[in-house]
């Protein structure tokens, strides 16, 4: 009896010793991939929360560097070589401090990423990019430490932290067009329709030689009379009105209107009706 007693109690303490508590952490990780033109964008932070606390100039002092978020070290990852305030940052990962002011933030890239909290020694030869940025006042407070991407294009970001009643923004550029003329170059070897097509809406997206994306959208099309394609017919109707050749634009808009409809593309017949209106020929 004494026996299986003494064996009761072994196992009883040895459930015990294992049993883990598990409770939610009071900064959660979060982690943001963005595509950003053809470069990849991560961010990796952990997001505290207000919990009734007054954040800037109190919880996070003013003049005084901030990790980011809580815990390990904030961090950016850049696929691309990209530009911050005219300074160029390397592929490659950053921890970011800031040094919030009432006004506006002094935002760091720090290219040792391996620090819990700010650096014990700040040392400046590891500071990759340094800009200041205004302090933007919300509507509403924001109960949970954010970053974001924000206001994407085909060259460049906006990276925005909020917290409390406030929001930055940091723009950064990234090397879209000198990879994509590139590819251009190198697909003009022996471009298919898709080339020609692609080619050419960037060139219009991009404000660049709208009379080049002309004559690719053009060939993009004649390559596929055979079977006709109304997106390809509703690029080649927006590059025409924007080189001033607004009876070819009518032309296409109507193909592609027409091809649209029997497709049964919602979308594609209202932009289409639209400019057809907005050229007069509806």
């Amino acid at each position: 009896m004494k026996k299986l007693l003494l064996i009761a109690l072994v196992l009883t303490f040895s459930l015990n010793v294992s049993a883990q508590v598990k409770t939610p952490q009071p900064s959660p990780f979060s982690k943001q991939e963005q595509k950003v033109g053809l470069t990849d964008v991560t961010i990796e932070y952990s997001r505290p929360n207000m919990r009734g606390r007054t954040i800037f100039g109190n919880l996070v002092p003013y003049g005084k560097f901030w990790r980011t978020g809580a815990n390990k070290n904030t961090t950016i990852t850049f696929s691309d070589d990209v530009t911050v305030d005219g300074q160029t940052l390397k592929a490659g990962a950053y921890a970011i401090f800031v040094k919030p002011n009432e006004e506006s933030w002094d935002v760091v890239f720090y290219s040792d990423t391996n620090n819990w909290g700010t650096p014990r020694e700040w040392d400046e030869t590891k500071v990759a990019a340094k800009t200041n940025v205004k302090v933007y006042k919300l509507p509403m407070k924001i109960e949970t430490f954010t970053m974001s991407f924000d206001d994407l294009s085909n060259s460049n970001a906006t990276l925005g932290l909020m917290w409390e009643d406030v929001y930055v923004g940091v723009k950064f550029e990234v090397p879209t067009d000198k990879a994509v003329v590139a590819s251009i170059k190198n697909a003009m070897n022996g471009p298919s329709a898709g080339d020609y097509f692609s080619a050419a809406v960037y060139y219009l997206q991009e404000g660049k030689d709208i009379n080049e994306a002309k004559t690719w959208i053009d060939k993009a099309v004649d390559m596929t009379k055979d079977k006709p394609r109304f997106w390809f017919l509703r690029q080649q109707s927006l590059i025409h009105a924007k080189a001033g050749d607004k009876k070819g634009a009518i032309t296409a808009a109507k193909k592609s209107l027409a091809g649209a409809e029997k497709a049964g593309n919602a979308d594609y017949v209202k932009m289409n009706k639209d400019s057809l209106k907005e050229w007069g020929a509806m």
